[in-house]
């Protein structure tokens, strides 16, 4: 068994990025795209900030599950692992597929007029009637959870043997890395899914048929899982690298946004958006871990209390927002006020919840994903 490593960086950077996760929604409450509670003012500058955070979100959270699955595979053999994948991933996506999630529906009914009654009708009625968006019964902001446990149980095996000393394909890798912008090989897998899928199969979140995005997701947490494979060297690259990925993803970015404000999609256009795309959110990435590893890879009291709250808050805290939202959808107060409400309420409420319900109540640790304290 391998003795246990703690990388700070990387819990400190999953509390960030999840915790952008609540400022990103409580934003697609005012942006032009569909949500589930809109506003009754859009502001169409809003998209800009919210486009560039929707590039590297998402991939980044999942590089670094590929990466803590890494580290999990260490002191686990491979039945302990996708048992705990199953305790830590399926028991909380069917609880807040039963709990979590209806409230979200209710309301969003409300605001279209689908429903008109009490949470309690809809709930004892028509709550588990259908699969959303025609029906009710949906895991919205949860659809993580199935992708993160349908990866885990299909590379795992693969992964049992790319932990072995030794492994080829893993030197190779590291051998790569280590030249200048060797890094940057990783742009190539997820370049040709957005180049030959993407175009065919909307990202739905559904799972199944869902293609371009179980390709997607799934390539950057096998990257996440070679990127840390490769130990010392991706931390040295990645030191290298990190001031030259700033710029190179300032320039991606600015060349998306002239691609998308002066350019009508074709072939070649679709090409070069494709690769603009990928070097833009793989830039950020490694700026991100790069700085992250720089300057938050230590211990602190705050880390490990936010590290542990930030799975029930995921869990929670859309719910919050669109409860929150429908109530202040049709007020004419400006986006300031009601922004700064609903960031608020949401990390305030989610995290009443959690520190005086949930962490007292061991009975609901396992519900919502938390491990048991480990003592020191």
């Amino acid at each position: 068994m391998e003795t246990k490593i703690r990388r700070y960086d990387l819990d400190w950077l999953r509390v960030i990025v999840f915790g952008l996760l609540i400022f990103y929604h409580v934003g697609m409450f005012f942006v032009p795209w569909g949500w589930h509670i809109k506003n009754n003012v859009i502001y169409e500058w809003l998209r800009w900030p919210m486009i560039f955070l929707n590039q590297w979100r998402l991939p980044i959270l999942f590089v670094i599950s590929g990466m803590g699955t890494y580290y999990a595979l260490g002191s686990r053999s491979l039945g302990r692992f996708i048992g705990e994948r199953y305790l830590r991933l399926a028991i909380p996506l069917l609880v807040g597929m039963l709990l979590i999630v209806p409230p979200q529906v209710y309301f969003e009914r409300l605001a279209d007029g689908d429903f008109n009654g009490s949470y309690f009708e809809f709930y004892t009625t028509v709550a588990f009637q259908g699969i959303y968006p025609e029906g009710n019964f949906s895991w919205h902001h949860l659809w993580f959870l199935p992708y993160l446990f349908l990866f885990s149980l299909v590379l795992a095996p693969i992964f049992i043997q790319l932990r072995k000393p030794g492994n080829r394909f893993v030197k190779r890798i590291k051998t790569i890395i280590a030249k200048a912008l060797g890094l940057y090989i990783f742009i190539i897998p997820i370049y040709l899914i957005e180049v030959f899928i993407e175009p065919f199969f909307p990202v739905h979140h559904a799972l199944v048929g869902d293609w371009y995005a179980i390709a997607y997701y799934l390539v950057l947490f096998f990257s996440g899982f070679l990127l840390i494979s490769s130990e010392d060297t991706f931390w040295k690259s990645l030191e290298n690298i990190k001031s030259k990925a700033l710029g190179i993803g300032a320039l991606s970015f600015t060349a998306l946004t002239i691609i998308w404000l002066f350019f009508e999609d074709g072939l070649v256009i679709h090409l070069t958006e494709a690769f603009f795309k990928m070097t833009n959110l793989w830039s950020w990435i490694l700026v991100l871990f790069g700085y992250a590893a720089r300057y938050l890879n230590r211990p602190s009291n705050t880390i490990a209390y936010a590290n542990r709250a930030v799975y029930p808050f995921y869990i929670l805290h859309q719910t919050i927002t669109v409860a929150l939202a429908y109530y202040l959808m049709d007020l004419s107060w400006g986006l300031l006020p009601k922004a700064t409400l609903l960031v608020l309420g949401t990390f305030g409420i989610s995290w009443l919840l959690y520190h005086f319900v949930i962490l007292p109540l061991f009975i609901l640790h396992p519900l919502f994903g938390l491990k048991k304290k480990k003592a020191h």
